[in-house]
């Protein structure tokens, strides 16, 4: 089994991959790995998550070719000044064991950046091969289309949180309009999802869990990439299935109808997100 494509102008990418937040060493090569052999062929990590020397080692150890795997990486929010996202990604990359990432974001952005000085760089990963596609990740509304407006990096990607709980029309609006896939972080609300009574009763109609619910719900929308964390084979699974789960009107309409403003996701060094 594998994940349905999203392809853009900008950037061609699996619709479901593994999240790898909050896994680390051993427990974190062997979840890459086993997702892979499953048919997983896409993998996101983070210079912050402290494990991309054992999501590196899971990639080379899958026996998948490593440009069959989409990977993305992550610059802190700390190292936005040209040199030190250079040297950021540059790490990344060395630890991971790969000449290039297909995508590399800039993880949050920092209150005073120097935003076109961040973007100039993050261009220049791209051109000189480091990075196949570069974006951004927790950019509110306003920051993402100053970014765009700005035209110096192509950007092709935001990362954010979404889920049955949070929907940010926004910033969906904008991927859309400027061919962005959105991807989801958090895509099953930290498994709240699980004592909802609407997503278990959406979920018993179709022998699925809320959490698969969840997830075809995600890939319900236009544009829009989830990336579920899970260390154990059986969650890969069904985490990979719900992508053909196929929701109905009504469906659909219940899940609508759930509060959509629920952030689960709010650091102090968070921007505004009004913004």
């Amino acid at each position: 089994m594998t994940a349905p494509i999203l392809e853009t102008p900008k950037l061609r990418i699996p619709r479901i991959g593994l999240g790898t937040w909050q896994l680390r060493g051993a427990e974190a090569t062997a979840a890459v790995a086993g997702a892979i052999s499953l048919g997983y062929r896409h993998i996101d990590t983070a210079s912050m998550y402290g494990n991309e020397e054992a999501v590196g080692a899971g990639i080379a150890g899958s026996g998948v070719k490593r440009e069959d795997i989409f990977l993305t990486t992550k610059v802190w929010w700390t190292e936005l000044a040209p040199d030190a996202l250079r040297a950021s990604a540059e790490a990344s990359l060395k630890r991971l064991a790969t000449p290039y990432a297909d995508l590399i974001l800039i993880h949050w952005p920092a209150k005073g950046m120097d935003l076109s000085a961040a973007l100039t760089a993050l261009a220049q990963l791209k051109s000189d091969g480091l990075a196949r596609a570069v974006g951004v990740s927790n950019f509110p509304p306003g920051l993402l289309k100053q970014a765009l407006d700005l035209s110096i990096a192509p950007i092709a990607a935001l990362q954010v949180e979404c889920h049955v709980y949070l929907w940010q029309e926004k910033l969906a609006a904008l991927c859309r309009a400027n061919d962005l896939a959105m991807t989801a972080y958090s895509p099953i609300a930290k498994a709240q999802v699980n004592d909802d009574p609407v997503m278990q009763a959406i979920a018993r109609r179709h022998g699925a869990t809320p959490v698969q619910v969840a997830i075809a719900w995600l890939m319900a929308q236009q544009n829009l990439v989830a990336i579920p964390k899970s260390g154990r084979a059986e969650g890969q699974k069904d985490n990979l299935a719900a992508a053909s789960m196929a929701l109905t009107a009504g469906d659909l309409a219940e899940i609508a109808a759930l509060p959509k403003d629920r952030r689960l996701v709010n650091p102090d060094f968070a921007p505004d997100w009004a913004a």
